[in-house]
């Protein structure tokens, strides 16, 4: 009966008088324990106020049952996407929404709505994959800016892929311990990207020079993150690299070079489809036909495939002399037996460029070494 009668009054009521007892009847519902009132009817009466036309009724309504663990679900949701102010107070503090309800709220709601689901206290899995695959830039980086937000791996690679060109976002997701492997290089790779097409670099150095810079200091942060990525992250980072257009002759010959030879057999695996320990075996003691018969399995043409076989074999030649950990002999080495050759093959003349740079790369860090080294011991 007095829920009946406040309904009554409320047709007659002033604004003002209604914030009032809107927010007497929230709270009186949850505290509907204590007092002994009809639930059912006071879920009505909040329900039947929705629909009131002042949105300062309806903020009263939810400011007083935010916080309410008992409150009705509809009647929240039903806040959380009414006027901002209203749906501010709702989404930030009502603990029976679920995550249902934030993912369908954030994908019929407005840009203010997905920042407000982003800034949640805690936000689930489910959640911020939402927000990463529909929401902008800005929600995006509220998301990511909170510590009670829980990005699965394939929400932040989604983001990478979203938003990666964006300067600040790319900082941020840089900046983040649980970032991917894969997620990591393609954001390396879309800073090369950004620096290439910057007008001052494109001024200093010439377009494509900036360009030819730009890949190559994409496959060297790539070559060092697949390097440090854990064993189990490494068949897909590779697959990634492959499927990105990063998977290059270039890239593979510094991968030898280097020494990173698990890296260089997870690639052809990846190319060639033979089983790793098969590959394992070949790379590390087969003979030159069974290794150009390898590489030629993964995709490289007979001519590059003869400078890959030249390769691995200094490679397991050094291995086995255990200088792994000096790559500088396999690249000067293999350049000579290249710059012997009468009439090189346009891919020897490009493959030899490639090792000129990178001969010159490791004088040049041979020599920081030594100068460091030497002001250590001048100490």
């Amino acid at each position: 009966m007095i829920i009946q009668a406040f309904l009554r009054w409320v047709e007659t009521a002033k604004m003002s008088d209604r914030a009032r007892a809107a927010s007497a009847l929230a709270r009186a519902y949850a505290k509907a324990d204590m007092n002994g009132i009809d639930r059912h009817a006071a879920e009505m009466a909040m329900t039947y106020l929705l629909d009131d036309p002042s949105p300062k009724v309806r903020l009263s309504l939810v400011e007083a049952l935010a916080d309410c663990p008992t409150a009705p679900r509809t009647v929240m949701k039903a806040l959380a996407e009414d006027q901002p102010a209203v749906a501010y107070v709702a989404i930030s503090r009502s603990p029976v929404l679920s995550d249902e309800d934030l993912v369908d709220i954030a994908a019929r709601g407005t840009a203010e709505t997905r920042a407000l689901i982003a800034a949640r206290d805690t936000v689930s899995c489910s959640v911020a994959a939402a927000i990463a695959e529909i929401g902008d830039e800005e929600e995006v980086a509220i998301l990511l800016e909170n510590d009670g937000a829980v990005l699965p791996q394939r929400s932040l690679l989604r983001i990478v892929n979203r938003f990666g060109h964006i300067a600040d976002l790319r900082e941020r997701l840089l900046a983040r311990a649980d970032l991917p492997s894969d997620a990591r290089q393609l954001l390396a790779a879309r800073l090369g990207d950004a620096l290439a097409c910057c007008s001052l670099v494109q001024a200093t150095i010439g377009a494509a020079r900036a360009e030819r810079v730009s890949r190559e200091a994409g496959d060297v942060a790539a070559l060092a993150m697949a390097t440090a990525a854990p064993p189990e992250d490494l068949a897909r980072m590779i697959a990634h690299l492959r499927e990105t257009g990063r998977l290059t002759p270039a890239f593979l010959m510094r991968a030898l070079c280097g020494g990173a030879g698990e890296l260089f057999v997870a690639a052809i695996v990846e190319l060639s489809g033979v089983a790793p320990r098969r590959v394992r075996s070949i790379i590390s003691g087969g003979r030159v036909h069974s290794i150009r018969a390898l590489l030629e399995s993964a995709g490289l043409g007979r001519d590059v495939g003869e400078i890959f076989a030249e390769a691995v074999l200094l490679w397991q030649g050094q291995t086995r002399d255990g200088d792994d950990a000096l790559p500088a002999p396999i690249t000067t080495r293999l350049l000579g037996r290249l710059r012997s050759r009468k009439t090189p093959s346009n891919a020897a003349a490009a493959i030899a460029e490639l090792l000129e740079r990178l001969a010159f790369a490791e004088k040049r860090q041979l020599a920081r070494d030594y100068a460091v080294l030497a002001s250590l011991q001048a100490a």
